[in-house]
């Protein structure tokens, strides 16, 4: 398999990315449904005893040092480091990286599928007698993101604040963990690789982004593009060899009487003068017609 080009890699990623952003932007669904949504999974939650995001709100807002980088993560490494592990893989894993370019990728479109299906109002936009607080909002005045969302100030309206379900910053963040634990070489590397899923799990959560739930969802989501990563990796191939096949002309060393070959040139032979458009005849066929 040849070697992924640069130039290809960097459109294939511009196109999924603008199809992330775009598609973010036509499935905004409507305010009563998302908010609705956005309850029900509340409610799921609370009675099951496990809305770990609610606590966590309270004390990322009650303690500044702690929402203030949390929000400053959530803005920033979400765009930096899964592009990071995408550059390293293809100049130093490049046996590894259309696989895991691959899994990136259905991934990230089939979590296009969860936006589109179940629009998602995040808890920061729910009512505030359920408790959150928007840390983004809250603590603004330290970033350059406005109250609408982690989007510069002024873009906020760029940007579907209804998809959270599911959770593609937890989905690409594991994917980033699985990539340093596999492929990283030192013990720095592998840590790195546990606890940056697990971070990002508690930022979403505590800048009341996202519930638990959506987290859950954004992991699985990921399961399921693994699982079906090596079905698009050999749909893509079998695409790629019918393009690249050249077309059977004859299966003989020469062709039929007459017969032209478009762009061949003729051979003229000596022996009766006489021109053939053919291929070439396999080896050891001048020989055995000199031995006549």
């Amino acid at each position: 398999m040849s070697k992924p080009r640069w130039w290809a890699e960097l459109s294939l990623i511009a196109v999924v990315y603008a199809a992330y952003s775009g598609g973010r932007l036509l499935v905004r669904g409507d305010e009563a449904s998302a908010v609705a949504h956005g309850l029900g999974i509340l409610r799921v939650e609370r009675a099951l005893g496990i809305d770990a995001e609610s606590p966590l709100n309270r004390l990322f807002t009650d303690v500044p040092a702690l929402g203030v980088p949390a929000d400053f993560a959530y803005a920033s490494l979400h765009y930096l480091v899964t592009p990071a592990l995408l550059i390293w893989l293809f100049r130093r894993r490049p046996a590894e990286y259309r696989a895991a370019r691959t899994w990136l990728t259905v991934s990230t479109l089939l979590g296009l599928v969860g936006f589109t299906l179940l629009p998602t109002c995040p808890p920061r936009l729910l009512d505030p007698a359920y408790g959150f607080t928007d840390t983004m909002a809250h603590f603004s005045a330290y970033g350059w993101w406005g109250g609408e969302a982690s989007a510069p100030r002024g873009l906020g309206g760029m940007t579907n604040q209804y998809a959270a379900m599911p959770s593609l910053h937890v989905g690409w963040a594991l994917w980033c963990g699985v990539m340093l634990w596999r492929y990283g070489r030192t013990p720095a590397a592998k840590a790195l690789g546990v606890a940056y899923p697990l971070l990002t799990t508690v930022v979403v959560m505590g800048t009341a982004n996202h519930y638990l739930l959506d987290a859950v969802a954004g992991a699985a989501v990921m399961g399921a593009g693994l699982l079906l990563t090596p079905h698009a990796l050999r749909f893509v191939g079998r695409l790629r060899g019918r393009a690249e096949a050249p077309p059977v002309v004859s299966g003989g060393c020469e062709t039929s009487t007459g017969e032209r070959i478009p762009g061949q040139r003729s051979v003229t032979t000596s022996a009766d003068d006489t021109s053939t458009w053919g291929l070439p005849c396999p080896s050891g066929a001048e020989d055995s017609g000199k031995a006549r």
